[in-house]
């Protein structure tokens, strides 16, 4: 952690022990939010991998979309599935 602390001054990077509990990451976002990742068991390198992973993220919580696709202008015939039957 001291090599990923230097390499991102813009962060704050502060470590405690715990008794008790698991080691874990937390990212605190300036919106407020916040995302935890249990590292128990992991190698230096994937504790590095998850520490830029949450360097790396926006902070808020993954929208699932309701369709498949996003248009500013959806299809007037509506859009194509795979149950549609067409009579001949």
């Amino acid at each position: 952690m001291p090599a990923f602390k230097e390499n991102n001054p813009q962060l704050e990077v502060v470590t405690e022990l715990i008794r008790g509990q698991h080691p874990h990451l937390k990212g605190l976002y300036k919106n407020k939010n916040q995302r935890v990742v249990c590292v128990k068991n992991l190698t230096q390198d994937d504790i590095l991998l998850h520490a830029t992973r949450l360097r790396n993220a926006l902070g808020r919580k993954v929208v699932k979309l309701k369709t498949r696709h996003v248009t500013k202008h959806p299809s007037v015939q509506g859009t194509w599935t795979t149950d549609l039957k067409f009579e001949a």
